[in-house]
């Protein structure tokens, strides 16, 4: 069952998964004849039985902590993939003014700084100057906006909005 059947999170599901192990864990270790395997040994009977349960509650401890720590990264890494919200509800417009974000990384393309990396959808420094701080993010918005081709390019309109974005920085800068 997915979590989105569950009504469960995705880290929900991770921790409730790492739970499930530990008592599978424990309830092999429950399972194991401790008289047997003290008595071939020679070792008290009591003392495995204390051991055992030692191992186990460690065991459970451990797991319950990796499943709060996967069930962390993991919303992280889901936060990382969702789309920011400075898209949300709003309309793409290929007449938009880019934002300095955005209009940095047009005036890069075009000057081929840098490049839509092969066989993605993020933008790369293509040598030695500085990288997108949000590479996939951006060459997101630039696409939507249609002022990139698939490859990267400026289109007719991206090299508009970053003439628009240009005229607008220069008319900031000067008094």
């Amino acid at each position: 069952m997915s979590g989105e059947d569950s009504g469960e999170s995705f880290e929900d599901l991770v921790r409730s998964a790492a739970s499930e192990l530990g008592r599978s864990l424990e309830r092999a270790i429950d399972g194991l004849d401790v008289e047997v395997a003290a008595r071939s040994v020679g070792i008290d009977p009591d003392t495995v039985r204390a051991w055992a349960d030692a191992a186990s509650g460690w065991l459970r401890t451990q797991l319950d902590d990796l499943g709060e720590e996967l069930g962390t990264s993991a919303a992280a890494m889901q936060r990382a993939l969702t789309p920011r919200d400075r898209l949300t509800g709003t309309t793409a417009d290929p007449l938009d003014l880019p934002d300095d974000q955005q209009g940095t990384a047009l005036a890069a393309l075009s000057s081929g700084r840098w490049i839509l990396e092969p066989g993605t959808d993020a933008l790369v420094a293509a040598g030695d100057g500085p990288a997108p701080r949000d590479g996939l993010g951006t060459a997101l918005e630039l696409r939507i906006r249609d002022w990139i081709t698939v490859d990267g390019h400026l289109t007719i309109a991206g090299q508009h909005a970053l003439t628009r974005w240009l005229d607008a920085a220069a008319r900031r800068s000067s008094p």
